[in-house]
């Protein structure tokens, strides 16, 4: 492998210190309420997107939810009651337009010790700046080389840009194993004896502004996948609009020259910098 420079490696190192950003202090917080126990905060929403929920706070009332001036709060209950809470929540910032991109798929909000305490439509998760779970998978060869996928122009979001060899959202339903397989051979077609022999590494949490759509907080399940020589990528799911193998220095170079998605460069810089130690 070719060495990667000093300033190279101090740019990675620099940009991997800032994953998890704050939310801007404008954004009103969303909260569980817990009766005895501290209110834990897990959301955020864009003062853009306020007026268009306390409308519909002024029509009716909403089981287990409440929104005061500068705050949402959302009472515990049972999974399918909290479910059905947001997702009324949900619908109406879609009919208002603020949530584009309508997936028809859920993601579930997980705590810190895996607990799921609801599910919702996962384009809705950004909007109220709920976490979410993704897998990304970094493909690599013995000779030092990583495969990289572009992402199709039809996507609605980064199309174009470069991705992991895979990459995508943990459904309610699923484990990030589980995930991981399943988005190893839809985007990239890795048999499962190839998959199996994914590696955890270990997480990284995003949290970033996600361009007026609202705010971006997930959790990455990092894994890596040494490839055979012969193997080629191949898309399945009309996701991705093709690969390319490059060393590890001309990938750093293109995570620099900000052709990577947002979750991709902070994924590929920790994978060059591991390796390059």
């Amino acid at each position: 492998m070719s060495a990667l420079t000093t300033s190279t490696i101090a740019a990675l190192e620099e940009m991997l210190q800032n994953t998890a950003r704050p939310a801007p202090a404008d954004f009103m917080p969303i909260y569980f309420c817990r009766g005895n126990q501290e209110d834990l905060l897990i959301g955020h929403l864009n003062p853009d997107f306020i007026p268009h929920l306390q409308e519909l706070f002024k029509k009716q009332a909403v089981n287990l939810a409440r929104m005061s001036h500068d705050r949402l709060s959302i009472q515990l209950g049972r999974p399918k009651e909290l479910s059905a809470t947001l997702s009324l929540l949900a619908n109406h910032m879609r009919q208002g337009g603020f949530i584009p991109g309508w997936r028809n798929e859920e993601f579930a909000w997980v705590d810190q010790n895996g607990h799921k305490y609801f599910r919702l439509e996962r384009s809705a998760f950004r909007t109220f700046g709920f976490r979410s779970m993704a897998t990304h998978i970094n493909g690599y060869t013995k000779a030092d080389t990583i495969w990289l996928g572009r992402r199709s122009e039809n996507k609605p979001t980064d199309p174009g840009k470069l991705d992991n060899l895979a990459a995508g959202g943990i459904s309610a339903d699923e484990t990030p194993w589980v995930s991981a397989r399943r988005e190893l051979w839809e985007e990239a077609g890795v048999p499962e004896q190839i998959a199996d022999d994914i590696e955890p590494i270990g997480r990284i949490h995003m949290r970033r502004m996600a361009n007026g759509r609202g705010f971006h907080d997930e959790q990455l399940f990092i894994y890596d996948l040494e490839l055979p020589k012969q193997f080629i990528p191949t898309n399945h799911d009309g996701e991705v609009s093709g690969f390319i193998e490059v060393s590890y220095t001309e990938a750093a170079a293109r995570i620099l020259a900000d052709e990577f998605t947002s979750d991709a460069a902070f994924v590929t810089a920790d994978f060059i910098l591991r390796r390059n130690k």
